[in-house]
């Protein structure tokens, strides 16, 4: 028991959908609510409405089991509504479990979704001292952490300001250096260093990583496997609610992912996904030919190859942004294609209606291998409508010979990509 951080057993976590949820309430509401009650009775008694629909339910966790030692670094992977960051929820205590339980020995530090453990009227100076009051942490203690934290959340000039006025980037930056610096014994992170930018992220994923080192105990909900690979030894692979695979990190995440790939063509029931929005909504991803045939088998490294992307607009805006990401079987990521690469003049129009955009992958690129294409779509800098490694749609590519004319490679050359270099020699200088 000395050596077991979290403990948890039979977690289950069940939700009403469709009808109230328990919270707390305001005197205002429960006055409201009292008064609106005799006409809402005899309105559903007048239109014949039945309350069936608010007790229908879904588990958002159902008998899930593990332990989790002290200074072990576990990452929890699946895919949205998997039930990760419920899991953490009922782990912070921020809401209670609906049968079974959790053990949690140490105080526990968390940064979840933006909004969640700051006070929206109280300054960022005012919060880092609350939340360290919170973790017990005496008055000194956390002045000796304070410059550090300010120093790493990059916002100095607005310590004195409510958090209710920061952006979500300013409110994670502080949320991060808060819970990384007080030194809770438990650390619960869930994957919302996808609001910060990409250096910011970089600078969390090192300071999680020297959180690791010195000993604690560290969750990690991601969509991004590299970054579990790095920091976790061990991994928890959620799916609708339930724990699927618990161990070594590597054959989680290669199951994950093996479950994760589709096949060479997407397409959206009825014109609707997850990622449904007015700005382009997707209703297919192919691989394609140079006719936009359906490419339906392998394709060979010296054979050119389109990623073909059709959807709807019905709002326009600027800051649209349409490409893919090149992922190999294992989750690691090689690159990000977007239809804004190139000179703003030759970017695709995309106008209300109909539009299809096609991306061109050239011959020699890719190795042989296995390799997932999600679909990427933003306002650039402003939100996220399809996110790689989160809710992106996505296909699979499969690259089978053709690395080279060379008779030495007839297999997967070493490294993530084949180019072929062509060398040539250089005579050599006359000295007469």
């Amino acid at each position: 028991m000395g050596d077991i951080a979290i403990r948890v057993e039979n977690l289950s976590k069940q939700y009403r959908i469709g009808g109230p949820q328990a919270r707390y309430k305001t005197i205002r509401e429960s006055l409201t609510e009292a008064v609106q009650a005799p006409f809402r009775r005899l309105s559903s008694v007048v239109r014949g409405q039945s309350s069936a629909t608010s007790n229908e339910t879904i588990w958002a966790l159902k008998d899930v089991s593990f332990e989790v030692q002290r200074g072990e670094v576990v990452g929890i992977i699946g895919r949205n509504g998997a039930g990760k960051t419920t899991l953490l929820k009922i782990l912070s205590r921020i809401t209670e479990p609906t049968e079974g339980y959790a053990e949690i020995h140490g105080r526990v530090g968390s940064l979840l979704e933006v909004g969640t453990g700051f006070h929206p009227e109280l300054t960022g100076r005012e919060n880092i001292y609350l939340n360290g009051a919170i973790l017990g942490m005496r008055r000194a203690e956390i002045e000796h952490k304070f410059d550090e934290i300010v120093d790493f959340a990059e916002i100095e000039k607005f310590m004195d300001t409510p958090v209710k006025h920061y952006s979500s980037g300013m409110y994670v930056r502080l949320a991060f250096a808060v819970a990384a610096h007080l030194e809770p014994e438990i650390l619960l992170v869930d994957e919302v260093l996808a609001v910060g930018d990409f250096e910011f992220q970089k600078k969390c994923l090192g300071k999680m990583g020297s959180v690791a080192q010195e000993g604690r105990t560290v969750l990690f909900v991601s969509h991004q496997m590299n970054a579990v690979r790095t920091l976790c030894r061990k991994c928890a692979l959620l799916s609708a609610g339930k724990l699927t695979e618990y161990g070594d990190v590597e054959s989680v995440v290669g199951r994950y992912l093996r479950l994760d790939l589709s096949g060479s063509e997407w397409t959206a029931l009825d014109g609707q996904s997850r990622v449904s929005n007015p700005y382009f909504n997707p209703t297919r991803m192919a691989l394609v030919d140079r006719q936009l045939n359906l490419i339906s088998r392998e394709v060979r490294a010296d054979e050119e190859f389109g990623i073909l992307i059709e959807g709807v607009t019905d709002v326009i805006d600027i800051a649209l942004t349409i490409g893919f990401a090149v992922c190999t079987s294992g989750g690691e990521l090689l690159f990000w294609a977007l239809h804004t690469d190139t000179k703003p003049e030759t970017w695709p129009t995309i106008k209300k209606g109909h539009s299809k955009l096609v991306g061109w992958i050239p011959k020699h690129l890719l190795n042989e291998g296995d390799y997932r294409v999600e679909l990427i779509l933003s306002l650039h800098y402003r939100t996220w409508l399809s996110q790689p490694g989160g809710n992106a749609p996505s296909i699979h590519v499969a690259v089978r010979g053709g690395l080279s004319e060379s008779p030495y490679w007839m297999m997967a050359r070493p490294g993530l990509v084949a180019p072929i270099i062509v060398f040539e020699s250089i005579p050599e200088r006359s000295t007469s």
